[in-house]
């Protein structure tokens, strides 16, 4: 959480610029708990704002010129606040001239720059999107820098455009959404057909383990991008083979799929059959949280995995390990990968009385056929983005 952060970010805004940061926003990562790769194909996800996330902080200049510095490398760059032109050098920087860009695009430049720094505790390559924390706390520092008002959804859709156009990155709106509209004790339910996000409510006698593998975890290198075109191309196979309209993969039933995909390319239908099986194992899940059978809801995860493993191929064997082994443990109700996949985490779901000897049981499991222990530890469910100090 953020009181973690901001002392350490306080000494070195303060070293580094000779004065102390007038805003801070926060912002937390996010783990996906349900419905991996679904929010591009128009459907929904389960997933929940975490206790690990970014503080972003800003201070107001005379000139109209931006020093932004990572403040975990301590590295800065400087660019024209109207002007930000992405970086090839220092590409974290992307992610937040994206942001700047998009602010100046909706509010106009600013006559006046800033000095910002950032410093979070979201591990990098974990597959718990720093990213989108880094993009959603500078929105909501700079916006209060502005005086302006942004909305939360229009603070996700301005992320999600700077991981697009600055980062290469054709995310879907998952992990911007979640980081803003996060709940303390909730998971969150988002529709990306119409944008709207609910809270739903988490059991209070089990939590989740984030189970940390350290396996590379890029997306830039287009294996994202090439999973996201099969989708698209199934759509439009969908529109064409089905008698009722099909605008995503969202519109097609697995028993739709199961009838038509001898009928499409061979991979195009493997890779579709993993959105369209999650959608609905989506569904299903709010509706076997909100009837209390978290033992079923924990199954749908394993199911999950199966999926992402079988038919998406995002999975790697860091990742299998940890769910193979939570398979075989007492209390672990479930496990699947975590976010885009490809390496970084595993979530595990488990009773919390359970929680430390469950946590421990995965890394030795994870130890005897890695050589070293993943890293395990226990996530609550929290808040979303907000300005700390103004």
């Amino acid at each position: 959480m953020h009181d973690k952060i901001l002392p350490q970010l306080d000494a070195k805004f303060s070293s580094l610029y000779g004065r102390t940061a007038t805003i801070v926003a926060y912002a937390p990562g996010r783990v996906e708990v349900l419905g991996n790769h679904t929010d591009y194909n128009e459907g929904c996800v389960l997933s929940a704002a975490i206790d690990l996330g970014t503080c972003f902080a800003v201070a107001p200049r005379d000139d109209a010129r931006v020093r932004l510095t990572a403040g975990d490398l301590m590295q800065t760059v400087e660019f024209p606040v109207a002007a930000p032109e992405r970086s090839p050098d220092a590409m974290w920087s992307n992610y937040v001239k994206g942001c700047i860009a998009g602010l100046n695009e909706r509010f106009g430049a600013p006559a006046t720059g800033f000095d910002a720094m950032f410093l979070g505790d979201i591990p990098l390559g974990s597959g718990l999107s720093s990213s989108a924390a880094l993009e959603c706390s500078a929105l909501y520092a700079l916006a209060a820098l502005r005086g302006v008002e942004l909305p939360p959804l229009d603070a996700a859709k301005i992320g999600q455009k700077a991981e697009h156009e600055w980062a290469g990155v054709m995310c879907g709106l998952l992990d911007q959404a979640t980081s803003v509209f996060g709940l303390k004790d909730h998971l969150v339910m988002s529709d990306f057909r119409s944008c709207e996000c609910k809270p739903v409510t988490f059991p209070s006698d089990v939590c989740f383990l984030l189970c940390n593998t350290h396996a590379k975890h890029a997306l830039v290198d287009g294996a994202y991008n090439e999973r996201r075109e099969c989708c698209e191309r199934a759509a439009r196979f969908f529109a064409t083979a089905l008698d009722h309209p099909v605008r995503a993969l969202r519109d097609v039933t697995w028993a739709e799929w199961e009838e038509k995909s001898g009928e499409m390319d061979p991979l195009v239908a493997k890779r579709s059959a993993h959105p369209i099986g999650e959608g609905e194992r989506v569904l299903a899940g709010v509706e076997l949280l909100r009837s209390g059978d978290i033992e079923a809801f924990g199954r749908l995860m394993f199911e999950s995995h199966e999926s992402s493993r079988v038919y998406f191929e995002n999975s790697c064997p860091e990742l299998d390990t940890v769910v193979d082994a939570a398979a075989k443990i007492p209390g672990v109700l479930g496990a699947r990968l975590s976010g885009g996949g490809f390496g970084g985490s595993a979530v595990g779901l488990v009773r919390r009385r359970d929680a430390e000897t469950a946590a421990a049981a995965i890394a030795s499991a994870y130890a005897k056929t890695h050589g070293t222990p993943c890293e395990v530890r226990t996530l609550a469910c929290s808040d979303g983005a907000r300005v700390v100090r103004k």
